[in-house]
């Protein structure tokens, strides 16, 4: 932990220094790749010494797939490389560490790097493997085009900005970034004419980096003063549940929940900040003409927090991995997407029994929220003190739903899991079963677009 930490604030130097010194107007492409690629490998092997061989063995046995394998394929290849390798060190963190948390875990880099060779592949497929019109607006919008260089690969997958502790981008963005297109892009969106100005604007990322460096202290200091105060072992204490009514027992998984979110809280803000403070991650202008610096965030804590629905909860929580699990798996599955996605994101965790406990049981929460909404929410539209008791009621489910679910997350093993789960009755498995069984069930939206998608080019061509 103190080597991440040291790590990233490192990083945060060099960033700011990267900004200044190494921008597009005094470096070209080729120097500032080389010093990313460079600054990554130093703080890599820093962090996480000889375990870092992990990472480089990784990319350059996919730098080789993406060079020798066929297009049509290029992405499974990928895809089966990097997952594979990435459960195989899983496992073998889990028999040579016996369940315990390594203290230099090198396993959060390389799920990362796997999330970005993986996109790649994808959206390198997207742009030479297929038709125009088979792909999504984003699909089309992201599709890389040509393979990329050595030096654009690894400065992709190793830049010292997302190494340690990601987020996963788009390779066109980071590429957009490097060249110094990324800001100039989002500003030409705007007619910044019609607003008075006779140039375009230079954003700066300062006053970002700042407000999230804020967010992150104050996480530290909740990390270090909750966290440990209110351990989630203590929901299975046996003196716990024999004193404690159930209802007091769900206030508490509520509380230890809470507790256990301010590390996430702060590893995310500071490697945001990380990026920002080097230039990347400009998003646009808002309605009101704020500069946003939020391309690359990996949450939104007052969407977190305010969560009236699973949906909402899981697309403000990790949303870069979220959106990875979007644009390699749900939107590429033939079948069952939600569900392929939830196994694909226990996989991608690890190999630890609590994962898959969480996901299997998400996939059923899921559907069964999705089943309430679609029924039921129309219901509570026609006046406001409907629609906010539904909203107070819904934000407490959700709420609570979320802390049943996660907690195998943190436990990690079977036994603590069960013991868990037979203490609060099973009951959001209960329900959600009983859902699923009394209310119909409409088609997916997902279901329905790829039938539309596939029937395109045969409309097309018999035109």
């Amino acid at each position: 932990q103190i080597n991440f930490v040291a790590c990233q604030l490192f990083a945060l130097l060099a960033a700011f220094w990267f900004r200044i010194y190494l921008s597009p107007s005094h470096a070209s492409s080729a120097v500032r790749h080389a010093f990313a690629i460079l600054f990554g490998i130093y703080f890599a092997v820093f962090c996480f010494g000889w375990y870092s061989i992990h990472l480089f063995v990784l990319v350059m046995m996919n730098y080789g797939i993406m060079n020798m394998a066929s297009i049509p394929n290029i992405h499974r290849y990928s895809f089966v490389v990097a997952m594979g390798y990435l459960t195989l060190c899983h496992i073998s963190r889990i028999y040579i560490f016996h369940y315990g948390i390594l203290t230099t875990d090198f396993s959060g880099p390389l799920m990362i790097i796997t999330q970005k060779i993986t996109t790649l592949a994808c959206q390198l497929h997207d742009g030479i493997g297929r038709q125009a019109e088979e792909l999504t607006a984003e699909q089309n919008r992201l599709a890389v085009k040509s393979r990329p260089s050595l030096l654009e690969y690894l400065s992709y997958l190793l830049n010292f900005m997302s190494i340690i502790a990601g987020p996963c981008s788009n390779y066109k963005d980071y590429i957009a970034f490097i060249e110094g297109r990324h800001v100039h892009m989002k500003l030409l969106e705007v007619n910044w004419k019609q607003k008075g100005y006779d140039r375009l604007p230079d954003p700066s990322p300062t006053g970002a980096v700042m407000y999230k460096l804020c967010i992150t202290l104050v996480s530290l200091i909740l990390f270090l003063t909750l966290t440990k105060n209110f351990p989630m072992e203590y929901i299975i204490d046996n003196e716990f549940l024999e004193k404690t009514p159930f209802l007091s027992r769900l206030g508490y998984l509520y509380v230890v929940t809470q507790a256990a979110k301010p590390k996430y809280y702060f590893a995310w803000t500071l490697a945001d900040a990380v990026n920002n403070a080097a230039g990347y991650g400009f998003s646009g202008v808002d309605e009101r003409g704020t500069f946003r610096w939020d391309l690359l965030s990996n949450l939104n804590i007052w969407n977190i927090e305010t969560a009236t629905s699973f949906k909402m909860y899981i697309e403000n929580w990790n949303i870069q991995t979220a959106a990875w699990l979007k644009r390699v798996c749900y939107d590429r599955a033939p079948w069952y997407p939600t569900a392929l996605t939830f196994i694909l994101s226990a996989l991608w965790h690890g190999i630890y029994p609590g994962y898959y406990f969480t996901f299997l049981t998400g996939i059923l929460i899921t559907l069964a929220a999705r089943a309430i909404r679609n029924n039921c929410r129309h219901y509570f539209l026609s006046s406001v003190p409907l629609k906010i008791a539904y909203d107070v009621v819904t934000w407490a489910v959700t709420q609570l739903a979320v802390c049943y679910t996660v907690a195998p997350f943190v436990m990690l093993a079977v036994e603590p899991t069960i013991k868990f789960y037979k203490s609060v009755y099973f009951h959001m498995h209960i329900l959600s079963i009983l859902v699923l069984l009394l209310l119909p069930i409409r088609p997916q939206t997902h279901s329905l677009r790829r039938a539309q998608n596939q029937a395109m080019p045969n409309s097309i061509k018999s035109k």
